[in-house]
């Protein structure tokens, strides 16, 4: 199964189950966390949603390369907000497709009236950030690290484009322009990670927290999270992330029309090269 659940005290556990990738997030995780999270939000002993990763890391983003990579697959859609991306060409297929899976869901993910923590380890890259962002805590183990180096492919950024709310505007054109990642500590100096642990700690530390917030009453912490909700977007989030879904597509569509690819030809073993000489570099 790409998506576990488990049910802890007053706790749902939803994890990522791809270790072998890193928890690429392929289609079917990605509808298997739609489950997940709408059974956890239907149950009603359920307080509080964790979301883990199995194995060494949290995710390392969106498939882009492994043998069960199904962009071209059609799944049930629970809340359709464009038409099925099979039969369709061009932009309109890419757009119908990543309007649904990645920018529609995540704002949904994040609009769930019960509290949600990311339990982070390892890499949260790319789509792996867009996971975590979309919960409202996030307890990152010491060995995390987080990037977003889509820039490599001429791309402004992930689809769910939070950057400036998450780690403020400065911090977030040094990640986007560098495409470099940053630890676990830098994460919370910048206020994007609420609390950084030893990694033998990580799940003991993120349970704890869940269970003081399971104690609180639910109708206000539904009404507490939306409240926060609505003036991130006071401030601009929701219509800055429309904006830049365009400038995104914009960026695929320039890719295809002089390259290779809709990602400038920048597969899975061009960005784990490109991000292993990034990392030889800053290590000079």
């Amino acid at each position: 199964m790409t998506v576990l659940y488990e049910r802890r005290d007053g706790a749902a556990l939803i994890t990522m189950n791809r270790p072998r990738y890193r928890n690429a997030q392929n289609s079917a995780m990605t509808y298997a966390l739609d489950d997940a999270f709408t059974r956890a939000v239907d149950d009603p002993a359920v307080a509080v949603i964790v979301l883990a990763g199995a194995g060494d890391h949290f995710s390392a983003g969106h498939d882009i390369g492994t043998p069960e990579r199904d962009a071209d697959v059609a799944f049930p859609r629970r809340a359709a907000q464009w038409w099925d991306h099979t039969p369709r060409q061009g932009v309109d297929r890419r757009m119908a497709r990543e309007l649904e899976v990645y920018l529609g869901m995540c704002r949904r993910w994040r609009e769930i009236p019960k509290p949600s923590i990311a339990m982070v380890q390892g890499a949260c890259v790319a789509g792996g950030l867009m996971l975590a962002w979309v919960c409202d805590l996030i307890v990152a183990a010491e060995d995390a690290f987080f990037a977003d180096p889509v820039l490599r492919m001429g791309i402004p950024g992930v689809e769910y484009f939070a950057h400036p709310w998450q780690v403020g505007p400065r911090f977030a054109r040094e990640m986007l322009f560098t495409g470099d990642r940053f630890g676990a500590r830098r994460a919370y100096e910048v206020g994007m990670v609420n609390r950084v642990v030893p990694r033998d700690a990580l799940e003991a530390e993120t349970f704890a927290l869940a269970g003081r917030i399971a104690a609180m009453p639910p109708f206000g912490l539904a009404l507490a999270k939306r409240a926060v909700n609505l003036c991130e977007d006071q401030m601009g989030m929701r219509a800055g992330m429309d904006a830049v879904f365009g400038l995104h597509h914009v960026a695929h569509a320039h890719n295809a029309e002089t390259g290779a690819d809709s990602l400038a030809g920048m597969d899975a073993a061009a960005m784990k090269r490109m991000d292993a000489a990034a990392v030889k570099r800053a290590a000079r």
